[in-house]
């Protein structure tokens, strides 16, 4: 699926954080790592010069993927077993996808554009209850923090969020010199795989507590998330003698329940997925 000789060659743009994966043995490696299956609802998110896709394509009979850059969706379209989408992927609802496939949620891959992944995540993360799995190739750096144990340098608010509704793992380094261009970062692939009953939270008051508790992460939360906390009335017992990065998940997770469960209306619950 490498684009109609018409087309020329495409060259990367850095506008889109462009860096095509041309390593044969890597592109296998991840596709072993996703395992599709016929007949399941697939989606791509930026699948570029289709490294990817074709190997995908060929395993499941169908797929969705999402692009940006007009010049390749024009390409992909000449391919009958893809339906392509468009458009940012930020101003993507997943849940028309589902429409009509017979799979009842969606798995959704990608090389996500290095300049936008945390976006692409959260946006995501809000339509988890949608979706099987997803397998990411993302800067090496951004998986560290992902899968960051406490007391860890790199255990973070991006650790917290997608800890609270996914499990995760490290599945694959990938190095510079499998793309072109080459980017000037380690890459590595992860899976994850949404909690079947994560903890019912506010997930815009678990946001704040956690930005609130990193905003000056290498000092103790009394100042910080101590203060806050007593502006908004909690009078539940949490230990502030401690730095953000200390804090397990879990604990995280119940100062947002005691403090949702003081407040008349709780905004936005997000149900587990069945």
């Amino acid at each position: 699926m490498s684009g109609h000789p018409k087309h020329g060659k495409h060259i990367a743009r850095k506008r889109f954080g462009q860096h095509f994966l041309t390593d044969g043995g890597v592109i296998e490696a991840i596709v072993a790592a996703i395992d599709p299956q016929p007949g399941q609802a697939m989606v791509e998110i930026g699948p570029g010069l289709a490294a990817m896709t074709q190997p995908l394509v060929e395993r499941l009979g169908h797929l969705t993927v999402i692009e940006l850059d007009r010049d390749l969706a024009v390409r992909l379209r000449e391919h009958p077993q893809l339906t392509v989408i468009e458009s940012d992927v930020l101003k993507v609802d997943f849940a028309p996808i589902l429409v009509g496939k017979t799979a009842p949620k969606l798995r959704v891959v990608g090389n996500l554009p290095y300049n936008i992944s945390t976006p692409i995540l959260f946006h995501l993360l809000e339509q988890v209850a949608l979706i099987e799995d997803q397998h990411f190739m993302l800067q090496k750096e951004v998986i560290d923090r992902m899968v960051a144990r406490p007391a860890t340098s790199d255990y973070s608010r991006l650790s917290v969020m997608l800890q609270w509704r996914y499990a995760m793992e490290n599945v694959l380094f990938v190095p510079p010199e499998s793309f072109t261009p080459p980017p000037r970062v380690d890459s590595a692939v992860v899976r994850m795989v949404p909690h079947a009953s994560p903890a019912q939270v506010d997930v815009k008051l678990l946001s704040e507590i956690v930005q609130v508790a990193f905003s000056q992460r290498r000092k103790i939360m009394r100042h910080t998330l101590g203060r806050w906390l007593q502006e908004h009335g909690f009078t539940g017992t949490f230990d502030e003698q401690r730095r953000a990065e200390e804090v397990p998940v879990a604990e995280y997770l119940a100062l947002a329940t005691q403090l949702q469960a003081s407040r008349p209306v709780a905004h936005d619950l997000l149900p587990p997925s069945t």
